[in-house]
């Protein structure tokens, strides 16, 4: 499961981290590192882009980069 399909509200964990060389390191960077959890906080009106919750602070996304975070459920 990846984090572009995760309800509002619902909390999981980071398993893995996939993307191309240069998306994968930016993700890292801002914290979507394995065993992390997160939470969707809001979907934008057209479902593009998401913001999450990790690590104490707020963070959005495109839904295609979420689609590059693979997760489980808590």
């Amino acid at each position: 499961m990846t984090l572009d399909g995760i309800a509002i509200g619902e909390q999981v964990r980071i398993t893995g981290v996939g993307g191309e060389n240069a998306l994968r390191c930016r993700l890292l960077d801002m914290g979507l590192t394995p065993k992390t959890i997160v939470s969707v906080q809001k979907v934008a009106p057209m479902g593009d882009p998401i913001e999450i919750r990790l690590r104490g602070y707020e963070l959005t996304i495109r839904r295609e980069d979420a689609g590059q975070i693979e997760v489980e459920k808590l």
